[in-house]
């Protein structure tokens, strides 16, 4: 009953009206936030189908014979409705799987939605990787405020936020990119690791105005002058910060302090969680302990960012689990 097919531009109103009910998606999994930069990878996004009914969808790329899902996003995995029980789960990523095998498709590599994005329970996939024998090949550590149980806001970051009191900082929410990203975000990445953003500021200018609810942009000001900012992913239970930065200034400031405590406790105060990325570098064997430190002394505590590989020939071990 389970039909697997990969996904062609007439199927676009189709995958966006699938991922805006799903009860585990975000804005980065429609098809306008996916194909910004299609001209880098090669589009290998599957739909999943009981009968002639859409009931799951796989964002994903394909390099040589390995599926990712999806080496362009944060996050990726099976999408699916609150409809969908566990045995049609099963039965659905055991096609999937037998889908890529008899493609050739060897591995398949899934960046695992952390919970916190999801609407409801939503740990379907962490039984199947563990029945399938599924491999984790990476961690990151990421450092999550979650409103009802995060502890108290540490002594450093309360004088941070009051030398930015003193200092008489401003924060305006704005529509343009430019000053942060040219001023701000690629100095800072340049001078400090030898990096440019992941988005270049034409990417970022195009994905706002493609997701301007989504994707925010808070700057720092003393006076008139920009030295610190923030861009903001948000999706309906969480603010993600994509990108921190400041100038050199920041700590004699306190910019990046005044401007998060500010985000915390008064704009995103209703957000059930506030999420302010990795920690870690080398494929997440090391953890940058100043960073880390400065978002735990906000209550932020660590949450994972797990990759998994799975081996598609084993869908022949998930066909006979149930009694």
């Amino acid at each position: 009953m389970i039909t697997i097919r990969k996904y062609e531009d007439k199927d676009r109103s189709l995958w966006d009206g699938f991922v805006a009910s799903a009860k585990n998606a975000t804005f980065l999994f429609y098809r306008g936030f996916m194909e910004y930069h299609k001209d880098r990878f090669i589009d290998y996004s599957l739909l999943c189908f009981n009968k002639e009914k859409l009931v799951a969808i796989l964002p994903a790329n394909v390099n040589k014979n390995i599926v990712h899902s999806h080496q362009g996003l944060t996050y990726g995995g099976l999408v699916i409705q609150s409809k969908v029980k566990f045995e049609e789960y099963v039965l659905i990523f055991e096609q999937l799987l037998k889908f890529l095998d008899n493609n050739k498709v060897e591995q398949l590599y899934i960046k695992e939605l952390p919970s916190m994005y999801s609407d409801g329970p939503s740990n379907e996939l962490e039984y199947v990787q563990y029945l399938i024998g599924a491999e984790n090949i990476r961690v990151d550590i990421s450092s999550t405020i979650e409103k009802s149980t995060s502890t108290s806001i540490s002594r450093d970051r309360i004088t941070g936020y009051k030398r930015g009191v003193k200092h008489k900082l401003r924060i305006i929410e704005v529509e343009e990119m430019d000053s942060f990203w040219n001023q701000i975000l690629i100095p800072n990445l340049l001078d400090k690791h030898k990096v440019k953003p992941v988005h270049d500021l034409e990417e970022i200018k195009l994905l706002k105005n493609k997701f301007p609810k989504n994707i925010r942009q808070f700057n720092v000001y003393k006076e008139d002058e920009i030295v610190a900012g923030t861009t903001i992913f948000e999706t309906k239970k969480v603010a993600h910060s994509q990108y921190i930065s400041g100038n050199s200034d920041k700590n004699k400031f306190g910019s990046l302090d005044f401007l998060h405590h500010y985000l915390i406790s008064e704009v995103f105060k209703e957000k059930p969680f506030f999420d302010f990325g990795i920690s870690t570098e080398n494929k997440g064997m090391i953890v940058n302990k100043g960073l880390l430190s400065w978002k735990e002394g906000f209550g932020a505590r660590a949450t994972t960012y797990k990759t998994y590989c799975i081996e598609t020939i084993n869908h022949q071990k998930i066909s006979k689990i149930f009694i």
